[in-house]
């Protein structure tokens, strides 16, 4: 084991909570390759930050205007909405602005064989809301909702969703309901090509096991895993996206 691999697993060792930040992944080319590390070894904090810092990008106050930011949230082993805030929050600090302008949630984790309902999206969404009151988000959205389950949420919900993402690759063509509803009452529908499961637990403990092999990677679990967009409003070019993850250690 190499002297980054052993002082991550000293630090691993002692950490409650793991929070992992990929910075601007179209920075990633013109990196050295170099483990980040901001606490030295004999330091050893509660909330264990690892970030790419040679990555990070914060936007200019200056061109903020001229930006849209955008986030998708997954949420992965948590069934609290405080997840959701602690998401944008840290979204919010990594980017450096007070506001994103668009936040689209995945389909919360269910038990296999159980169908999503409305209740399964209430905490989550009523986070949102908010959210959206602080002032914290401009606009949320859903995703993988057909039209049943997006008309529940509708006239259930005080902040209406403005947009639905629909994966094409399981249903080939728009369904016309769900267009029909969404024209009707000015939702967005957008398309999306992740997978059913962008990060499940076994893979994060998978992955934390290859990078740190002498630490008990199945104590650790994800609680949510954050993509963010900067784009280019003129010009519709994207200037910088990444990932944010949170995990805890069990029990604590």
């Amino acid at each position: 084991m190499n002297t980054d691999s052993r002082a991550a697993g000293a630090l691993l060792a002692r950490a409650r909570t793991l929070h992992l930040q990929t910075g601007n992944l179209l920075n990633w080319g013109r990196l050295r390759k170099k483990c980040p590390s901001t606490h030295s070894e004999e330091e050893f904090p509660d909330v264990l930050e690892c970030t790419v810092s040679h990555a990070v990008e914060k936007i200019n106050p200056d061109e903020r205007e001229e930006m849209k930011v955008s986030a998708k949230l997954f949420i992965v082993g948590s069934n609290s909405s405080s997840s959701t805030r602690n998401a944008i929050d840290m979204a919010c600090s990594v980017l450096g602005v007070a506001q994103l302008d668009s936040v689209i949630i995945a389909s919360p984790p269910i038990e296999d064989g159980v169908s999503l309902s409305l209740e399964h999206l209430q905490p989550y969404w009523e986070e949102l809301e908010n959210l959206v009151q602080s002032k914290k988000i401009v606009a949320i959205g859903t995703s993988d909702l057909d039209k049943t389950q997006l008309e529940q949420l509708y006239q259930w919900a005080q902040v209406k969703p403005n947009s639905n993402q629909v994966n094409l690759a399981s249903c080939c063509v728009m369904p016309p309901d769900l267009t029909a509803f969404a024209k009707q009452f000015d939702i967005q529908l957008l398309t999306h090509n992740d997978p059913k499961e962008l990060l499940s637990e076994a893979s994060f403990q998978e992955a934390l096991q290859e990078s740190i092999p002498d630490i008990q990677a199945h104590e650790w679990v994800p609680l949510w895993l954050l993509r963010y967009s900067v784009i280019v409003k003129s010009r519709g070019i994207i200037k910088s996206k990444g990932y944010i993850l949170q995990a805890k250690r069990r029990g604590s």
